[in-house]
């Protein structure tokens, strides 16, 4: 069985539904990183505000029988909830589906390997080891769930 990785935000997890429900002055506290960019995966509990990204459940559902799944996901280094609210979220969005199957890693290119594939929104933290397995969402290719499951129910054919 192939094995599949999901990232978690922006793939499964819909950052800005948790990011609207942060007051506004929250957000400024967190809109300057000391490098002019944002940092809001900084802010305490933000993880668990998330929503799911649309059809990301069904998807899931749709795929775990034919490839061998986890979540490969990173975690906010100065965020000090992140990876509890990660899991928290991940537990009451999926129930057991991903029961001890979630790694944490900057390090994405250690699990690549030949027949894995990973659904990332980015090409950063070693995803970009994953070659063309790699299934970048939001790309042109892949713009949502319906093209990432068209892809790898024919992929699992093969």
């Amino acid at each position: 069985m192939k094995r599949l990785f999901f990232d978690m935000d922006n793939v499964l997890v819909d950052f800005q539904s948790g990011l609207d429900q942060v007051n506004e002055e929250v957000k400024a506290d967190y809109a300057d990183d000391g490098t002019g960019k944002p940092h809001y995966d900084d802010i305490p509990g933000i993880f668990r505000l998330m929503k799911p990204m649309p059809g990301a459940i069904e998807a899931v559902n749709a795929l775990k029988d034919n490839y061998d799944c986890y979540i490969l996901t990173t975690s906010p280094w100065d965020n000090p909830t992140a990876l509890q609210d990660k899991h928290d979220w991940v537990r009451k969005i999926f129930g057991d589906i991903f029961y001890k199957r979630i790694i944490f890693s900057h390090h994405k290119n250690l699990c690549a390997q030949p027949d894995a594939f990973l659904i990332d929104d980015r090409t950063n933290h070693g995803a970009d080891q994953f070659g063309d397995r790699h299934i970048h969402f939001g790309s042109k290719k892949f713009p949502d769930w319906k093209s990432v499951l068209d892809y790898l129910l024919q992929e699992d054919k093969m």
